[in-house]
């Protein structure tokens, strides 16, 4: 008998918590609190509309959504994320569609987890 196996794939996020200290010395608990809140919807609007325009096929506005996603990521601090964007543009830029179809599901589960954990040290830091 033939068994199948499904794997979950399973990688933590790496943040960059001297960013996110940053932005609070420099905009305050409150206004950093703020910024990071609307990077983050920002972010959540972009990786939607991102995997949309990958099921149609709209690889220049595709690029630019990832362009996107990639400054609001390193401006709050969210390294993996910035990370699984980028290898989504090289795949998108070597014409790989196997390889586009797993970044472009890793760029999903990043991100998801990538949110979670910022809302999650941000319950911390109040």
């Amino acid at each position: 008998m033939k068994q199948v196996v499904f794997l979950t794939p399973e990688e933590g996020v790496r943040m960059n918590r001297d960013r996110l200290s940053e932005l609070s010395r420099r905009f305050g608990d409150s206004g950093a609190e703020d910024v990071i809140a609307r990077a983050a919807e920002a972010l959540v609007l972009r990786m939607g509309k991102c995997q949309r325009l990958y099921q149609i096929g709209a690889r220049a506005e595709m690029r630019r959504n990832l362009r996107s996603q990639i400054v609001i990521s390193e401006r709050i601090g969210m390294v993996s994320l910035a990370e699984a964007a980028d290898n989504v543009l090289l795949c998108l830029d070597r014409d790989d569609p196997a390889a586009l179809a797993a970044t472009m599901a890793r760029l999903l589960r990043i991100g998801e987890r990538s949110v979670s954990e910022l809302w999650e040290l941000q319950d911390l830091s109040v």
